[in-house]
């Protein structure tokens, strides 16, 4: 059993003592079983391990708004408890975003990013958000502002527990650009050319920013890619990492 802040983190771990360990990092408001039909193919040529965030599947939510970098220690903490050596991360959109964060600051053998957003998207703010910030600032107000802000949020916001809407402010007001700079091991970034959560801009702007890059786009599909096109998920992978 892993406890980190005393969070029992749920995950899935197969030690073959193989060469290479895949970490799978599932995105927001996901578990697990959205990882596992493209991890389950490489148990048994490799390690595998998959995750539940902390707030998501059968792990606990945090008893504070976590900032990304808590994220990424907690995960740097179970690959010390797990002895794993220079893991390749496979993250999806919000595990993706972490798993830019964790290759930036500690030895990975290779990244694969699945949809993964990476900067903050400035945006001129819809004229009833600008409504609300400013009744939140106005006294006797604010309570009925936070009572409208459940109701015109995102779908994420809105299905979210109060401490996990903070933690999803964090990760959209987190950007990453200076830590995509810092990652020098290959990378692939497979990208849904009709993804409407992460346009594939951001794909190709990553891969300005990694050195050791490349875009894999998937013609007509999704945020969710990597899962409409299963298999060619997984042969890509194994080509990869060898």
């Amino acid at each position: 059993m892993f406890t980190y802040k005393d969070i029992k983190i749920n995950y899935e771990y197969v030690d073959n003592k193989k060469e290479n360990t895949l970490i799978f990092l599932h995105g927001w408001g996901q578990n697990i079983q959205m990882m596992l039909p493209i991890a389950k193919p490489f148990v048994k040529d490799n390690n595998v391990l998959v995750i539940d965030l902390p707030g998501h599947g059968k792990t606990k939510e945090p008893s504070y708004a976590w900032e990304l970098d808590v994220f990424v220690d907690m995960l740097h903490e179970l690959v010390k408890f797990l002895k794993i050596k220079k893991p390749i991360l496979i993250g999806h959109s919000f595990g993706g975003k972490i798993s830019i964060i964790y290759a930036s600051k500690y030895e990975v053998k290779k990244l694969v990013l699945l949809s993964s957003p990476y900067k903050v998207h400035i945006k001129k703010q819809p004229l009833k958000v600008r409504v609300l910030k400013k009744m939140a600032k106005m006294p006797g107000l604010k309570s009925i502002a936070d009572k409208v802000k459940k109701h015109i949020g995102s779908t994420d916001y809105k299905n979210a527990t109060p401490i996990m809407r903070d933690i999803l402010v964090k990760h959209v007001n987190t950007d990453t650009t200076e830590n995509c700079k810092k990652i020098t091991v290959p990378t692939i970034i497979i990208w849904g050319t009709n993804d409407t959560t992460e346009t594939i801009d951001n794909a190709y702007e990553i891969e300005k920013l990694i050195k050791d890059s490349a875009v894999i786009p998937y013609e007509g599909l999704s945020h969710f890619a990597y899962l409409e096109d299963k298999q060619k998920t997984i042969n890509i992978i194994k080509s990869f990492i060898g």
